[in-house]
């Protein structure tokens, strides 16, 4: 209730967002709260801020925090965003994006178009594929 009495704009009053909850690795029980076909695999902080801060909306990630539910102690799976939801005067601060579960639909569905994602995918499927033609040709030679 102590919450309440705060501002909007206070960082206590801001929304959390797991990586686990856009994990489409993951389940329901293990975390996941959106469906799986709008879901990403392996989301990270940095991703969900990046975003967040593209849509207009005051993002602050909090990288020590980790998920209750996550089994896994890596790095990579630690941390959270903390997103402002609403206004001082409790109006939402983006008018497409006023409640947690769009923010978190929309966060899922612009990850996969980052550079980071393209770039990666496409540059290190090309490298794996020359390296094993080039494995599979020497061993017919012989």
């Amino acid at each position: 209730m102590a919450n309440l009495e705060k501002s909007h704009a206070s960082v206590d009053r801001f929304i959390c967002i797991y990586p686990a909850y856009l994990n489409s690795k993951k389940t329901i029980a293990e975390g996941r709260r959106i469906p799986i076909e709008k879901a990403v695999q392996n989301p990270t902080c940095s991703e969900i801020a990046d975003i967040c801060r593209a849509n207009k909306l005051n993002a602050v990630v909090e990288g020590d925090k980790m998920y209750t539910r996550e089994w896994n102690r890596d790095t990579q799976f630690r941390g959270r965003v903390r997103v402002q939801l609403r206004n001082e005067d409790g109006s939402s601060c983006v008018d497409k994006l006023s409640s947690r579960k769009a923010i978190m639909l929309r966060v899922a569905e612009e990850i996969p178009k980052l550079k980071t994602r393209t770039q990666k995918s496409g540059g290190g499927d090309q490298s794996a594929q020359q390296g094993e033609g080039g494995k599979k040709n020497k061993k017919k030679k012989k």
